[in-house]
């Protein structure tokens, strides 16, 4: 919706306990969980949805901050493979670069949660057929309320505001087929209410007062109004033209690999770019990644190196390399590489120290590869979080260079292992 509305957002998930939420809240006011009303729940919601991505930036702002080291760049193209063009402290190289860091404004976190109420009773998703084909019953012929709970957070001041905005909903009198044949669907099973306006089920709605787009999952009118009062204009938020609306790769004007699952999302910076080199490479703004080493307690020695064994879909699928990819519109290469591997294999960035960089630059692309340590006291417990890994696991320093690896990191893994050599000796314990 906000595609077509002339917004291609960043997604993220929030990772938030629902339930738990709701109990803390009720606890803390010193009520009944179940007396909270639907109108109460779906801002609460929203907001606990917003603040755990928020905090995920704050984390990945302040790794970025407390990066140390240096940043060498290679330009490969004219200098030759493996060169140095130029060596720089990483702060500086912070300082000169667009990101979340240094902006003044944003990046706007939208967060929302939706629940249908009917007769005073709150329902979010079914998640099981039973319940799907019960509520669906009850629903039939009848009138309820689709409660949608938003909050817009201004990453860059942390100022916040929240609100719900509701619906009232008709629902046909669908025969017990027509219900049987919708949850075949398997529509109604992951949607608040069991229903969704604009799926299978918007032809069983038989009419609407209140805001439509709300019933989908995000009101627009609201969304502005809220962006607004925060003083940012909503049409500030555009970054798409209508031919890119009408393009192709999921909706996003770019190509994008073919053997992707169908519900990978493309997300600002998705896409490939023609570069001067002859190839392909994938991430518009660039791409970017992390080499995490753990070391010895005592010695400070390398000991293991964390790396992804890459789906068999991806390209040079089958590979080993490290966790990462397109850095995203609005942040830089070190903040998008710290995001890639938190989303792809549970680095969590508050766990790990960045020591240092290497980016081979093409000129209209480059390739970031971030080098941290895993911080003393902390504990990185991979996992393979996303469908573009077949595994993510600690390998012994020494065995990497024995592993089938990706062609790039193949090429640069004897200078990565010297230099780790390096900063491993001069680096504090």
């Amino acid at each position: 919706m906000l595609f077509h509305a002339g917004i291609r957002p960043t997604i993220r998930v929030s990772h938030v306990d629902e339930a738990a939420v709701i109990v803390n809240t009720a606890a803390q006011q010193g009520i009944d969980p179940d007396s909270m009303t639907t109108e109460e729940r779906v801002p609460l919601l929203a907001r606990a949805k917003a603040a755990a991505v928020y905090r995920d930036y704050i984390a990945i702002s302040a790794a970025a901050v407390a990066a140390v080291g240096e940043e060498h760049v290679s330009r490969p193209l004219t200098d030759g493979f493996g060169s140095i063009a130029s060596v720089t402290p990483i702060h500086d190289a912070i300082d000169a670069e667009e990101g979340m860091a240094n902006r003044a404004v944003g990046p706007l976190i939208i967060g929302c949660d939706s629940m249908f109420e009917l007769d005073g009773v709150p329902y979010g998703k079914p998640h099981t057929v039973a319940h799907a084909r019960e509520r669906l019953a009850l629903m039939r012929g009848r009138t309820g309320t689709l409660w949608t709970g938003h909050c817009v957070i201004d990453a860059a001041t942390g100022s916040m505001i929240s609100r719900a905005s509701h619906a009232e909903v008709t629902f046909a009198n669908y025969s017990d087929e027509d219900i049987e044949r919708y949850i075949a669907t398997g529509e109604p099973l992951e949607v608040a209410g069991s229903f969704t306006l604009d799926g299978f089920g918007g032809a069983f709605i038989d009419g609407i007062q209140g805001d439509p787009s709300g019933i989908i999952g995000l009101s627009l009118p609201l969304t502005r109004q809220l962006v607004e009062e925060l003083g940012i204009s909503w049409t500030d938020l555009w970054n798409l033209n209508r031919d890119e609306q009408q393009g192709t790769g999921y909706g996003s004007g770019k190509a994008v690999d073919p053997k992707a699952p169908r519900d990978n999302v493309n997300q600002p910076g998705d896409g490939f770019i023609d570069c001067v080199c002859g190839r392909k490479h994938w991430g518009l703004n660039g791409a970017s990644g992390v080499l995490l080493c753990r070391r010895d307690p005592e010695t400070g020695e390398i000991t293991d190196v964390l790396m992804q064994h890459r789906a068999l879909w991806s390209a040079e699928g089958g590979t080993w390399g490290i966790p990462g990819g397109a850095t995203a519109d609005g942040e830089s290469p070190l903040e998008g590489a710290l995001r890639e591997s938190f989303e792809e294999a549970n680095i969590h960035p508050e766990d790990i120290a960045v020591v240092g960089s290497y980016v081979e630059d093409h000129g209209p692309w480059g390739y970031t590869t971030v080098f941290a340590f895993e911080k003393p006291g902390h504990t990185v417990e991979p996992r393979a979080n996303d469908d573009e890994s077949l595994e993510i696991a600690w390998v012994p320093f020494e065995k990497v260079g024995s592993l089938k690896l990706l062609t790039a990191m193949q090429n640069d893994w004897p200078r990565f292992e010297e230099r780790l050599k390096r900063i491993a000796a001069e680096y504090e314990r």
